[in-house]
């Protein structure tokens, strides 16, 4: 099992080492294998990227994410600007039915609401919205609604499981009910978690995923 300090060790390596963070900004504590990221950025995508990095990290077993988002004067936009920009950006963007999305801005955070057919629409109108400037913070309230069959839900996920290279489908549990799914089991990673609940989600017939994978190295 790794040490606190040598996973503290990588996940600041793996923060230097992106090109768009500047690692002295935030700050990395570790304890029993749970990251905390703190500290300020200047742009929410450099909020998600931080998060993305410590999850790559191997031991990682969760990250508390509680970095902020702080704009210079000279970026600021007022909420009706921001929703402007945001109902562009989701109009704009091939992957998005955004005929089927609402926005509301409060105080430069987007909430996102509505409902799409895919994972991937959802995916997409997060993607379009949290790299303006401007946006502190993307709540995607979206649902999925679609008319595929769930009885099939099950085997097709497993067989996804099986095809994936990164995930070890041995370890997983598979429990459907309706259009939910709960992933039970054992991944070796947190990226290998993440992974599993991303691939349950892209299977036609899912509206939800509750990801009570346990990560252990």
């Amino acid at each position: 099992m790794r040490t606190d300090s040598s996973i503290k060790q990588d996940v600041l390596d793996e923060l230097e080492w992106q090109p768009s963070i500047d690692e002295t900004q935030i700050g990395v504590v570790v304890k029993d294998g749970i990251v905390t990221l703190s500290g300020t950025v200047d742009s929410y995508a450099k909020k998600r990227e931080a998060e993305n990095a410590a999850k790559n990290v191997f031991g990682v077993k969760a990250v508390a994410e509680e970095i902020e988002v702080h704009y210079g004067d000279g970026y600021k936009k007022s909420d009706a600007e921001l929703a402007a920009a945001a109902v562009n950006a989701l109009k704009w963007n091939i992957s998005v039915p955004s005929s089927k999305i609402d926005v509301k801005v409060e105080n430069g955070w987007v909430y996102l609401s509505g409902e799409v057919m895919w994972d991937f629409e959802k995916h997409a109108a997060k993607k379009a919205v949290e790299n303006l400037q401007g946006v502190k913070y993307v709540v995607d309230n979206i649902l999925l609604k679609n008319l595929v069959d769930a009885k099939d839900i099950e085997n097709k996920i497993k067989k996804a499981f099986e095809r994936s290279a990164d995930i070890d489908s041995k370890g997983i549990a598979v429990i459907t009910n309706g259009h939910t799914v709960t992933l039970k089991g054992k991944v070796h990673s947190l990226k290998e978690k993440d992974d599993a609940r991303k691939t349950a989600y892209y299977s036609p017939g899912v509206w939800t995923v509750d990801n009570e994978l346990e990560v252990v190295y």
